[in-house]
């Protein structure tokens, strides 16, 4: 058999596998396992070296610590007040906008986005506190719930971000250049939501409530300061990662530290949602560290094999320009998020799609904001759209139901990977200017 062969057997031994319900970190260590018993010459003794140390090389891993860092912020802020606080902070000045309630949906899943680092985190908190507020005041259910689907994926592009932590992990690529590369796609992306949301509240005026009641300048400044703690938060994360005095890890506990602080300061901390919040971090934790760890095995299979660097010459063979490739892995992206949550996509394409990138002459930066796009996508489309099931569960909405509501927003998706691909200094330009600065 040749690589190609063997790779497209190891890929229907992964499918069937998953299909029969397999964890998935198992899945991928059995598939390496076999790929490196069948289509190897290495003895048994190597097989069970192999497969121990690459449990262990990636997991031991400074960067890596970042991940539970970041998971528990989420779930301190998840489980506090503060998310209220938050939408309170932002709703007096969205009264004359057309949509107005309705923008607290994406401006709050962007706030709180940017420091859970959390699709699902996001989308739960901002959901909890926005659906029975814009229910009772007499806004489109459908377009609330259309929104808060796919504002919600804004917590793994703005920010910090766990799965830009594990990209930059799987792709040996620089955390702080995919953090701020998240920026202005993220910025652009919340504006192309509010974009709809204004659009579609003009054409149907009979279906947005009359203004609220307005409140005096001093009013909306005093309900603002509800905004300040996590917005100093943020600004002080981003700003000492920048700056070079700390590290994404350190980052990450300063956040830690910040959000039990804010916490506490509002008197909403107490011992059953700090054991909460830490048993959710630990659970996420190492669900994630599990499947990379599997990853990391295949990973060691496929290169025993050969197969990543075959496949790579295959690509190129086939003279697909540079465009072509990046169409033809965004179909099998999307295919792959019909069945994958977006973690799951990253570790278990990795080791072959990297090398086809860097052939292609792709920046491994902008690549990061690519596939986290295309794991947004794949965040609210069924069957496995993690958003869909949040909404779902507390709603009581067929996901299906959901999924078509999100459509209009699915495509505003679709639009801002088609800008980032043909302008892709959209992405780049931050990060090389900010580095600029820095030296």
């Amino acid at each position: 058999m040749n690589v190609i062969e063997i790779g497209g057997l190891l890929l229907l031994i992964m499918m069937f596998l998953l299909a029969g319900g397999v964890w998935i970190a198992i899945t991928l260590a059995i598939v390496g396992w076999i790929g490196m018993a069948l289509f190897t010459s290495q003895p048994p003794m190597i097989w069970s070296k192999n497969l121990f140390s690459a449990f262990w090389d990636s997991n031991n891993s400074w960067e890596l610590a970042a991940l539970p860092m970041f998971i528990w912020m989420g779930e301190i802020l998840f489980r506090t007040k503060l998310s209220e606080d938050m939408f309170e902070g932002l709703a007096p000045w969205l009264n004359r906008v057309p949509g107005r309630l309705m923008h607290t949906t994406i401006l709050g899943c962007g706030i709180f986005g940017s420091v859970s680092g959390s699709s699902a985190a996001t989308c739960a908190t901002i959901a909890k506190v926005a659906l029975p507020e814009l229910k009772k005041r007499g806004y489109d259910e459908d377009l609330a719930l259309g929104s808060l689907a796919t504002a919600g994926t804004l917590g793994i592009l703005i920010p910090p971000s766990i799965t830009m932590v594990v990209y930059a992990v799987a792709a040996d690529a620089s955390i702080i250049r995919i953090f701020l590369a998240g920026f202005i796609p993220g910025f652009m992306l919340m504006a192309l939501f509010s974009g709809y949301i204004a659009w579609w509240s003009i054409r149907h005026p009979d279906k947005v409530p009359p203004p609220g009641e307005d409140l005096s300048f001093k009013e909306k400044l005093r309900r603002s300061g509800n905004l300040i703690p996590c917005t100093l938060l943020i600004i002080f994360i981003v700003w000492v990662l920048v700056a070079g005095w700390a590290t994404a890890t350190e980052c990450a506990a300063y956040g830690v530290l910040g959000s039990l602080a804010i916490a506490w300061n509002s008197k909403s901390l107490n011992w059953e949602n700090f054991k909460g919040s830490l048993m959710g971090a630990t659970r996420v934790s190492c669900m994630i560290m599990f499947i990379l760890a599997g990853a990391a095995f295949l990973t060691k299979t496929m290169a025993f094999t050969g197969i990543p660097r075959e496949l790579a010459e295959w690509v190129n063979g086939l003279g697909l320009s540079p465009l072509a490739l990046i169409s033809v892995l965004a179909v099998i992206y999307l295919i792959l998020g019909t069945a994958l949550d977006g973690i799951s996509m990253i570790v278990l394409t990795a080791a072959v799609v990297m090398p086809m990138i860097q052939k292609a002459g792709f920046d491994l930066v902008w690549f990061g904001i690519f596939i986290v796009l295309l794991v947004e996508i794949a965040e609210v489309t069924p069957p496995v759209g993690f958003n869909l099931f949040v909404l779902q569960n507390m709603t009581g909405k067929d996901s299906n139901h959901i999924a078509r509501a999100a459509l209009p927003f699915f495509a505003c998706l679709v639009i801002c990977i088609g800008i980032i691909t043909v302008f892709p200094a959209t992405v780049t330009w931050f990060p090389d200017y900010v580095m600029g600065v820095a030296k």
